[in-house]
């Protein structure tokens, strides 16, 4: 495996072609940065040969970029392999892979000598395809649910664009106290940091920014709800801080929910049912469940 470049091969479509290279590579939500280094290190080549950019293709034309190490935005991380937990994968191709994260399991390391996280995981299941795993997001410790972890540098950018332009769509259920007095409805609390406690935020903490979370009630008991949650921004702990801060701490949280009903449950009732995204260098849209944990089941 070669951890100093990173090269993807793509087939032009018939709805790429006839464009000329510069608008197939901003097609492809390419970074300009690295357009350019495309370019000058005549890293983008057509059919094996390199092509200026005011060059058109055509159907069936095979496309291949080369990314370097050193024209990253983030360094590159090599990850201690784990093979303690084999993690389901519920997509994957080429360019990225979608996991259903267990509970309990956090998403990377904080120290290079640090082990048994995602992306410790993936680097031994990946070793055999000779590729190594890039974080797109995260989710906590505590969560569980559907991830996407890309498979090559180049798309790590791409999958940032879609996130910010919201062309990512996460779904979250989970069991909250209390009930709703409406069914529907949505929290657009800002949220921040909470001074006194730096592994928490709260609502209008220090620093706070613009947060928007949507939500649908599914089911209830006596004393709790099953909601359905979408993200609409991505603040840290952002579903967890609107729903406490609103009087619906979730079933579980050690850090928003920290008394005797939290800890009669082994897990946070929280989970990413779905995730929909558009692949990479294709106009697909796909959506991707992952199953409710058991948790879930034998709560309701």
């Amino acid at each position: 495996m070669n951890q100093n470049e990173w090269t993807t091969r793509l087939v032009v479509t018939d709805q790429e072609a006839g464009l000329n290279i510069r608008e197939l590579l901003r097609l492809w939500l390419i970074p300009k940065r690295l357009q350019h280094y495309l370019r000058v290190r005549e890293d983008v080549r057509v059919n094996n040969s390199y092509r200026p950019y005011n060059t058109h293709v055509v159907i069936g034309d095979v496309v291949t970029l080369t990314v370097r190490a050193d024209e990253l935005q983030t360094p590159v991380q090599t990850y201690l392999p784990d093979d303690h937990l084999t993690l389901p994968i519920l997509f994957e191709n080429d360019q990225l892979l979608v996991i259903n994260k267990p509970s309990g399991v956090k998403s990377h390391p904080n120290r290079t000598d640090e082990a048994g996280t995602v992306m410790n995981f993936l680097t031994t299941q990946l070793a055999p395809q000779q590729v190594q795993p890039w974080m797109v997001h995260r989710l906590d410790m505590a969560t569980s649910g559907a991830m996407i972890v890309a498979k090559t540098p180049l798309v790590v950018p791409i999958l940032d664009r879609q996130i910010s332009d919201k062309h990512i769509q996460r779904t979250y259920q989970a069991w909250v106290s209390g009930h709703f007095d409406q069914a529907t409805g949505k929290f657009t609390d800002a949220i921040g940091r909470d001074p006194e406690d730096r592994r928490k935020r709260m609502i209008n903490g220090e620093n706070a920014q613009s947060a928007l979370t949507q939500y649908e009630v599914l089911d209830t008991t006596s004393t709790a709800s099953l909601v359905s949650l979408t993200l609409k921004t991505g603040r840290t702990h952002q579903l967890r801080v609107h729903l406490a801060g609103n009087g619906h701490p979730i079933i579980g949280d050690p850090l928003y929910q920290p008394n005797a009903e939290s800890f009669s449950h082994q897990r946070m009732l929280l989970h990413a049912v779905k995730l929909s995204l558009i692949l990479p260098f294709s106009d697909k849209r796909v959506t991707i469940n992952a199953p409710l944990p058991e948790a879930f089941s034998r709560f309701g």
